[in-house]
Parts: C-alpha cells; sequence; structure tokens
C-alpha cells in the first residue's frame, strides 16, 4: 500500500484522525476506565504533529536529533498511545487492549521508560508543560555546541488544567525570558475541566498573560480542522526570537452524546455511546477494528518525511572528532557516571569551613570542565554557594553558560531540570532545604523516572536561627528520605562533603539529594571520605565494648562527638556512627549493619529533625534525640539550647539514658 502512495491528497486524513479517535476510546471501553474527552477533542491536534511536523524515527525511538512531543496533560494517554501505534511505533493491539492493566506497556498516565515514544512521565498537570522547557533549553545548549548534530523542536500538548497550575506559568516566564524559539505549545483549549465549564475558576486573558511572559500568540478557532492546526504550526516554525503558544479551539469529547460538557472528560462511555460515535465516525463497531490501508497512509506521511533522518545524522557524527562523539555517546547513553581522577580540594588554614563552602569548591572544580555538568538556583546562587566562577551565565544570548538563573521558581526549577536530564545531561538544583517542598511534585517525577538529577539543599536545620520557623526545615529531610529512588546525603563537614559528591558523581543512574549546613564547622579528624558511599560508618569507638552508640548526621554529629568525649571522662565509654547517608546504610548487608549497631548495645538518635526517619533503627522513642516540632528565631546557640541539642544538653540527657 506504501508503495502506491504518490500524491499526499489521495490520503483521507480525516479517516485517519477518527481512526486515532476509535482506537483510544475503544481503549478505555476495554479498560472501563480512562479519559475519552481529549481522545474525542484533541485528536486532530496530534494527528497533524505527527503526520506532517514530527521528525521522528519510530522504528529508533531514541534517535538523539529527533523532535520531542510531551503530552502535558497525561490523562490523555489513550490518544498518545492509539497515535504511537498507527505511527509503527513497538506497540501492539494486544499492548493497546492491556490499557491500564498491571505491567502493561500502555499504563494509565505515560510513563517514561515503558511506552516507546513517551518522552516523559506526565500526569501531575503543569509538569509537563514545565519539562518541556527544560528539554527547549537543553536543546538550545546542544544545538549552540554541535550546530551541525543538533536542531530539534519541542512540542507540547497541553489544556486548561496544565495552565491553572502555577507551575506552568513559572516556566513560561522563563522561557520567553529565554527566548526558546523552538518550543511550541498547542493549547487544548475546550472551556471545560473535569468539575465543569472553566468559567467557574480560569477566565485569564491567556493571550495576554503570553504575550506579556515573552511568548508569540496564535490561534485557531476550528480544533476540528487540521488544515488550519497545519498552517499554525508551520507558521510557529518561522519564528526566531520567542517561543509560541497556539490556542486550538476544540470540542471536548467530540462526537459523544456528552460532548461539549465535563461528564466526558473521565467517564467510560457506555455501549450504546460508542456505537452512536462509530457510526458518526464512519468506523466499523467492532472492538479495535483496524483500516490498513489508513496506518499504512499514516505511516507514509511520516516515513516521507523521516524516513532518513536517523542514518543521515549518524553519518554526521561519523565525521565529527573523537572528542565530541564521545560527548554525544554520554549524551544519549544510559550511564551518567562523571569520571573524576583528581578531586582538588583546597581546606582552609584554620581547618573551619561550612559544608555549603566544601560543596562549591568541589561543584567549581568539576562542573567547569563537564560538557554534562549544568545547574542553577532558585535565586539563591550567594546563599547555596552553587555559582560556579568561570562557568558563563545561562542566557538568550549565551547558551552555553553554566548558570542557570531560574528566578524565585523552585518548582518550575524541579521540572526543567528533569527536561534538562531527560536531554543526557546531568543537571543540579539549588535551594533552601525548606523550600524542598516547592521542588517535591518535581522531584517525585524525578524519582519516577529515576533520572541522575542533583538537589543541593542548604540550611539545612534549626541552626539558620535568627531566620525562624519559616526557613527552618524540621520534616524536609524526612520527606527526601522517603522519595523511592532518591539518594539523600547530609554531610558533617567537609571531609564527608568530599564523600559525599565521590558517591553521586560515580553513580550510573537516579537522583540524589545533598544537604548542606550555612554554619562554619571544623574539618574533623574522625571524619572518613571513603567511607560516605556506605551510608554509614564509625567515627568514634572504644577500646572495649561500648556502654551505648550513638548516631548522627549533618552538623550535630560535632556535638555528640563532644558529648562522647566528656562521657569518656566519667567512665561512660561510647561509639559514635556517623550516618551522612541513612537509605545507603539501611540497604546494607545485615552483617554490617549488625558490625557497626550490635543488637545488645543501647543505640541513640541525635538529629535536629524529624524522628520519624529513625524508626527502622530505634523502637523506644526515649532513645531519639529528635525534632518533631517547629523551631524558633534566635541565635544558633540559643536555639539549639531550647531545643536541647547543645553539648551541655546532649550530654546530661545521654548520661541519664545510658545509666
Amino acid at each position: 500500500m506504501i508503495n502506491q502512495i504518490t500524491d499526499i491528497s489521495e490520503i483521507n486524513q480525516e479517516k485517519i484522525i477518527n481512526q486515532i479517535r476509535s482506537l483510544g476510546i475503544d481503549m478505555i471501553y476495554e479498560a472501563q476506565s480512562g479519559h475519552p474527552g481529549i481522545v474525542l477533542g484533541a485528536a486532530p491536534i496530534i494527528y497533524t504533529l505527527y503526520a506532517h511536523h514530527l521528525r521522528i524515527d519510530p522504528k529508533n525511538p531514541n534517535y538523539f536529533n529527533r523532535d520531542r512531543f510531551i503530552m502535558s496533560g497525561g490523562h490523555g494517554s489513550a490518544l498518545l498511545y492509539s497515535t504511537l501505534y498507527l505511527a509503527g511505533y513497538d506497540l501492539s493491539l494486544d499492548d493497546l487492549k492491556q490499557f491500564r492493566q498491571i505491567d502493561s506497556k500502555t499504563p494509565g498516565h505515560p510513563e517514561y521508560g515503558v511506552t516507546p515514544g513517551v518522552e516523559c512521565s506526565t500526569g501531575p498537570l503543569g509538569q509537563g508543560f514545565a519539562t518541556a522547557v527544560g528539554i527547549a533549553m537543553a536543546e538550545a545548549r546542544l544545538r549552540t555546541k554541535y550546530p551541525n548534530l543538533i536542531d530539534f523542536n519541542t512540542y507540547v500538548l497541553c489544556g486548561d488544567g496544565d495552565l491553572m497550575e502555577g507551575i506552568s506559568y513559572e516556566a513560561a516566564s522563563l522561557a520567553g525570558t529565554l527566548k526558546l524559539n523552538k518550543l511550541i505549545v498547542l493549547y487544548d483549549s475546550n472551556n471545560i475541566c473535569l468539575d465543569g465549564s472553566t468559567s467557574q475558576t480560569f477566565n485569564d486573558n491567556i493571550s495576554m498573560r503570553f504575550l506579556s511572559a515573552g511568548w508569540n500568540v496564535m490561534r485557531v478557532d476550528d480544533g476540528n480542522n487540521y488544515e488550519l492546526i497545519n498552517k499554525a504550526i508551520e507558521e510557529a516554525k518561522t519564528f526566531t526570537d520567542k517561543p509560541t503558544i497556539i490556542e486550538v479551539q476544540t470540542v471536548i469529547g467530540k462526537y459523544s452524546l456528552l460532548e461539549g460538557t465535563n461528564k466526558i472528560h473521565g467517564s467510560v462511555p457506555t455501549e450504546e455511546d460508542v456505537t452512536q460515535m462509530k457510526e458518526k465516525m464512519g468506523i466499523r463497531n467492532i472492538p479495535f477494528a483496524i483500516s490498513q490501508n489508513l496506518m499504512d497512509e499514516f505511516q507514509y506521511l511520516i516515513n516521507q518525511r523521516c524516513e532518513n533522518l536517523n542514518n543521515e545524522w549518524e553519518t554526521k557524527l561519523l565525521n565529527e572528532s573523537e572528542e565530541v562523539k564521545k560527548e554525544i555517546s554520554y549524551f544519549r547513553g544510559s550511564d551518567k557516571k562523571i569520571e573524576i581522577k583528581d578531586l582538588y580540594y583546597d581546606a582552609p588554614e584554620n581547618k573551619i569551613e561550612s559544608t555549603r563552602d566544601t560543596s562549591s569548591k568541589i561543584l567549581n572544580a568539576v562542573v567547569k570542565d563537564s560538557p554534562y555538568l549544568l545547574g542553577g538556583a532558585a535565586d539563591l546562587f550567594s546563599a547555596n554557594r552553587t555559582y560556579i566562577k568561570e562557568g558563563g551565565d545561562f542566557q538568550a544570548d549565551n547558551y552555553l553558560g553554566k548558570n542557570i538563573f531560574y528566578g524565585v521558581r523552585e518548582h518550575a526549577m524541579g521540572a526543567i531540570t528533569n527536561g534538562l536530564a531527560l536531554c543526557g545531561f546531568r543537571p543540579y538544583a539549588s535551594t533552601f532545604l525548606v523550600f524542598s517542598d516547592y521542588l517535591k511534585p518535581a522531584m517525585r517525577l524525578t524519582s519516577l523516572m529515576n533520572l541522575p538529577n542533583i538537589f543541593i539543599f542548604s540550611h539545612d536545620s534549626i541552626s539558620v536561627g535568627e531566620d525562624g520557623p519559616t526557613h527552618q526545615p524540621v520534616e524536609q529531610l524526612l520527606s527526601l528520605r522517603s522519595l523511592p529512588n532518591l539518594d539523600v546525603f547530609r554531610p558533617a563537614d567537609a571531609n564527608e562533603v568530599i564523600g559525599s559528591y565521590k558517591a553521586i558523581f560515580e553513580k550510573s543512574s537516579g537522583p540524589s539529594a545533598i544537604v548542606l549546613g550555612r554554619n562554619s564547622v571544623p574539618i574533623l579528624e574522625e571524619t572518613k571520605a571513603n567511607e560516605v558511599e556506605k551510608g554509614a560508618y564509625i567515627a568514634l569507638d572504644t577500646m572495649k565494648k561500648p556502654m551505648g552508640i550513638i548516631m548522627s548526621s549533618g552538623e550535630e554529629l560535632h556535638q555528640v562527638l563532644e558529648v562522647a568525649k566528656r562521657l569518656k571522662t566519667k567512665g561512660i565509654e561510647t561509639r559514635v556512627v556517623s550516618v551522612p547517608n541513612l537509605g545507603r546504610f539501611l540497604n546494607q548487608s545485615d552483617e554490617y549493619i549488625e558490625d557497626l549497631l550490635p543488637v545488645e548495645v543501647r543505640k541513640i538518635v541525635v538529629e535536629a529533625s524529624s524522628s520519624f526517619s529513625w524508626n527502622k533503627l530505634i523502637y523506644n522513642s526515649k532513645y531519639l534525640i529528635t525534632l518533631d516540632e517547629f523551631g524558633a528565631s534566635g541565635k544558633k546557640e540559643d536555639v539549639y539550647k531550647k531545643y536541647g541539642f547543645d553539648v551541655d544538653s546532649l550530654e546530661e540527657r545521654i548520661e541519664q539514658l545510658l545509666k
């Protein structure tokens, strides 16, 4: 069939659109679960993109210079899967029939690494939009550095819900500032949200919002007319100085008995509705009925534009230098280890330094020479100490800059960092630990996708002091530790910061967080950089069996070591175990854990953070010297004393516990 097609005018594009709709509805009806409204309303948009614009290779979905398409409204997964199947990706009809079933290739919302052609995990509204900004930033940097190899567009399909979420405006503002002209957003505008008409909650002038943010704004009044959509996208690709949003006026649930209402958003259509829909669309009323001719025609439209793209790109790559080949291999590979042969660290003469300052030295030593590392701060470069002095600034006139100024946009920063990672970078993002809450939704997706992001958090406890409880983290460390796949380090001094970064950079995959202090602390003789990778180790031990074991992390380890030395003069011998990474320690062998923490010896935890982190190790709450209440504003020493974390208070309490 494909070889017989000589003229695109022969192709019945309306029928292909309806085939996409029909397959999506069959998937939802079979699963008795899903969101038919977007399938029926937005099918012309996604068809136009795949048939006439996306530069892709369905047989090689990871072709590196491909255009990226992000389904920001992840509830439209049935629409995406039906399109991917018809386009020739590695999906079968049986995969479509397993929609939303356990361990299938077609989960309820798109999941990165599960379905061929899915560029990132989406579902929480606004996340896909913001992640796409990160992808567009990655493209701008790669295109600037490798102009002969990289040049792709990033497309987004979003809806009213995505634009209601604040993260989308955070990201849109930055995208406009950075003039990311190869970012094109298609806004499925149907005036309906899950609970009813958007007029109840969302009367923003979208055009004015995006114009004010530095975007091109276009509109298609008939979202069922693929020719108008096609023309708008063609025009959007000609703009050279701004990202573009195209508002496409659609009808949610087109052809359904419930079309135009919120009832079709997430309700499975009845058998009667499915029958009449297919009749209107001219589709046989047989579940998962496929016209091979229409499928061939759809693939012809894609292949006649894209079939040689990958081979041509690989040929170009062969002509590049060995250094460029090595770098591109890293970007498109899965091993994200950063080789650090000689990590130079210049310790201060007085051997006193905050962990955030040590972190700064290490980042400045490593980042500037690596083509894979870049990152930024949410308006806190000076406080987080994450600015790379010789790295340059990532700006509209310098996409090669290492320092990304996110502004006060933590939520978007997290999602944008995901976008950078999805294009092969090892990006980092930084803010205060207490504001990790603002990043949490994006960090959850980082962990779900197992991306190699590095999150750098400073101002790690009540020792922040005068800024008071709004800026003093209490539950945040527990929150980070509870995220699956996230590797959380809280080093006590420069030695452990070095060990933490060494462990982070040597990882092949997965996200990490490093939690740093603001206050200057001594570089301890007892801490060991090469032991950090195990999560915990003995920092101070006794010559004989200890009367107790004290575990601690971060700044509190300094107080604990002093307490242990004082207690020794009283004949109370204690072992001190530093725990810079609790998760890693709990994943060690039973033998290693037992060696550090013998069952018969009493154990005490000292950490100015939530007690719930330690419930796998400590079963009696009286041995938890932790913090389950908010802090207070005052001098660091006074705050420590108020909550019992000064050396005198700790000595008294631990002595009582061990008597």
